[in-house]
């Protein structure tokens, strides 16, 4: 039990599991005893969770919210994959860094030259959810193709490979594990924007609707059971993107292990 507060210590994962669950149980308990009056208690989240479980309107504007992070997210991984493999390109390297940099660029600010740009509400809100994205994607992958190993790609001119060749070979098939673990870091980002966005038309329903709505009646035990959906399925993805990855490429358990 000492290995839990010293630094850089290993646990097992039965250990892990006992103080997660300890940790969870004392915050509950510490929820329980200082929600006041407006802050509802664990035990009214709790039902108000199961309440909208069984409700048919969590799971249609839930579709809804998947769906659309799903498009932007296969359009974002798409645009980054181009921008990232031309990067190794001195014509397109400037333009790739442009597009790092415009993670500092706020969405609210653009909102109304978007609105010009499409045609509804539907395509302002994929636009504005790949815009928000992509910068992080880029940014995520550069990192991977600064760090690879020069070794690689003297390997590549010792086989006779052209510059064309290695980079197929060296970042495309060599880094194409990496594009998996980008994609389930960079989820939480696009799952994050997803209530924004579906805030500025909601006419098509989706889970930010639904925030919005409860936030807008200060119906906070709802809001609070909703955000633990959220929550919840953020988790999911991450596990499953996890696992996809370890399956079509299962030599990144390895670097997996070794890395912890």
């Amino acid at each position: 039990m000492k290995k839990i507060i010293q630094p850089f210590a290993t646990i097992n994962r039965q250990t892990f599991l006992m103080m997660v669950a300890v940790q969870v149980v004392i915050t509950l308990l510490l929820w329980q005893v200082f929600s006041d009056g407006l802050i509802p208690k664990p035990g009214k989240v709790a039902e108000a969770f199961m309440h909208l479980l069984g409700s048919k309107l969590l799971l249609d504007n839930i579709l809804v919210s998947l769906l659309l992070t799903l498009k932007a997210m296969l359009y974002s991984i798409l645009i980054t994959l181009l921008f990232a493999y031309l990067s190794v390109l001195p014509f397109f390297k400037s333009i790739a860094q442009f597009i790092v940099k415009c993670r500092y660029l706020t969405l609210t600010g653009l909102i109304f030259i978007f609105t010009l740009l499409t045609k509804d509400g539907s395509q302002l809100k994929l636009s504005l959810l790949v815009f928000g994205i992509v910068p992080f994607f880029v940014t995520s992958f550069l990192s991977v193709i600064v760090n690879i190993n020069p070794q690689e790609y003297d390997l590549c001119k010792t086989l006779g490979y052209n510059h064309w060749q290695t980079l197929y070979e060296v970042i495309i098939i060599g880094k194409a594990d990496q594009v998996f673990e980008i994609l389930r870091q960079n989820f939480a980002i696009s799952w994050l924007m997803i209530t924004m966005v579906e805030g500025l038309s909601m006419s098509e329903g989706g889970i930010g609707t639904l925030l919005i709505k409860y936030n807008k009646y200060n119906d906070l035990t709802n809001v609070l059971a909703l955000q633990l959906v959220i929550f919840m399925i953020g988790l999911c993805f991450d596990y499953l993107l996890g696992t996809i990855r370890h399956w079509l490429f299962p030599y990144s358990k390895l670097k997996t292990a070794k890395a912890s």
